[in-house]
């Protein structure tokens, strides 16, 4: 069963957040008079790579939207897969990302409450987001937001049909296996990487998509976890679907046909950019 973190909340004046949040790992609600401010949600933006038809600049124009949201928002979550492929070196993170790097601090700092989920092509965080940035790190997470308890997970290994895959993931997140990754040169392993995705994006594009198989067991985590919504990623189809244990939704793909989720007023709502 992956490790998942609960994170509940409390009402704090918004000079004490930034100083808060050193302690805890997670801020309480921001409100503003009686009104909570918006939830974002944004899952799947793969960056490092620009496959055929995906949006020019996309990179840019995500820091643009978080910085859009320094001080307006209460939470900012990504559902994984942020990156094409990451990896923590003990004095080396990938340059190219810099100015993102700087888009999630300056987020965090305006007060907002920003987390990163492990996806199947970024799961080898290190300590570099928490500490650095100040951005949570997990695997799976639930948040009590407006009201609404909400599931968050990338959704990797959902179908039954990836065994292979669950196998494999398991394989490569070994400590010994990451441990001897990280003696390749940082250029040699994120080449390696990039090999590989390309390999393995060229089989997926000839996968059908179940969806009623991360719905059916999107309602049985809403039952399993107590939630109201269970919010995932992984397969790139935006949507919100009305379950008999609650809502499953998705925020679909930031790469050619960006999409966020946002929630206002305890309600869900898809944003195409």
């Amino acid at each position: 069963m992956a490790a998942r973190t609960v994170v509940k909340h409390k009402i704090l004046t918004m000079e004490r957040m930034s100083q808060r949040y050193k302690k805890t790992k997670a801020l309480d609600f921001i409100k503003i008079g009686t009104m909570e401010l918006p939830a974002y949600f944004i899952s799947d933006a793969h960056l490092g790579i620009d496959p055929p038809g995906a949006v020019p600049d996309r990179e840019q124009k995500l820091i643009q939207l978080l910085s859009s949201w320094k001080g307006k928002a209460s939470h900012v979550v990504v559902i994984g897969d942020l990156f094409e492929f990451w990896y923590e070196y003990s004095y080396y993170v990938a340059s190219a990302h810099l100015d993102l790097y700087r888009a999630f601090a300056e987020l965090v700092e305006s007060g907002v409450e920003v987390h990163v989920l492990q996806g199947n092509h970024d799961f080898a965080y290190g300590e570099f987001f928490p500490k650095r940035l100040g951005v949570a790190v997990h695997k799976s997470l639930i948040l009590e937001i407006q009201g609404k308890r909400v599931y968050l997970t990338h959704g990797d290994g959902v179908p039954k049909s990836d065994y292979g895959y669950r196998f494999m993931r398991k394989v490569l997140d070994l400590p010994l296996n990451r441990f001897l990754f990280k003696q390749i040169h940082p250029d040699w392993g994120m080449g390696l990487a990039r090999f590989v995705g390309r390999n393995s994006r060229k089989y997926g594009q000839t996968r059908v998509i179940k969806v009623d198989e991360y719905l059916e067991w999107g309602n049985r985590m809403l039952e399993k976890e107590h939630c109201d919504y269970c919010i995932h990623g992984h397969h790139h189809i935006s949507g919100i679907w009305n379950m008999p244990n609650g809502i499953v939704a998705s925020p679909g793909e930031f790469i050619k046909k960006p999409t966020i989720l946002s929630m206002e007023n305890g309600g869900l709502k898809l944003i195409s950019l």
